[in-house]
């Protein structure tokens, strides 16, 4: 199963009062992206995701999101965790808000971005 274009298509509109937001293809989904940096994602199953830190995820929290959890049909795995809260329906209704939503978790990928490693030179 993958994103629906239509659901990309739409979550890319909305976000479109975000500069230089795209779409990059992954694990049957889509993360989001602003330069370099992934700040949000959209499932195989069309639920969509911003980036949280201790700094934006209490505003997820205090408005009831879940946490993305990629393997949660997997007993095993279910225990992963990972630093995504799903955007409030109310959020998506707003476009100000979204964009400003969207603003705080490209900052918080940002802040907690790790460096890329350098490739070693051959002596």
């Amino acid at each position: 199963m993958a994103v629906s274009p239509e659901y990309k298509e739409y979550i890319l509109d909305l976000l479109s009062d975000v500069d230089g937001v795209f779409a990059r293809a992954m694990f049957g989904g889509a993360g989001l992206y602003v330069d370099d940096t992934m700040f949000g994602l959209i499932t195989a199953t069309d639920r969509f995701y911003f980036r949280v830190d201790e700094i934006n995820q209490p505003d997820f929290e205090a408005a009831g999101s879940e946490q993305f959890i990629p393997f949660e049909d997997d007993p095993k795995k279910s225990q992963m965790r990972m630093p995504y809260f799903e955007v409030p329906v109310d959020i998506l209704e707003d476009e100000e808000e979204l964009t400003r939503w969207a603003k705080s978790a490209w900052e918080a990928a940002r802040r907690n971005k790790k460096p890329k490693k350098q490739k070693k030179k051959k002596a």
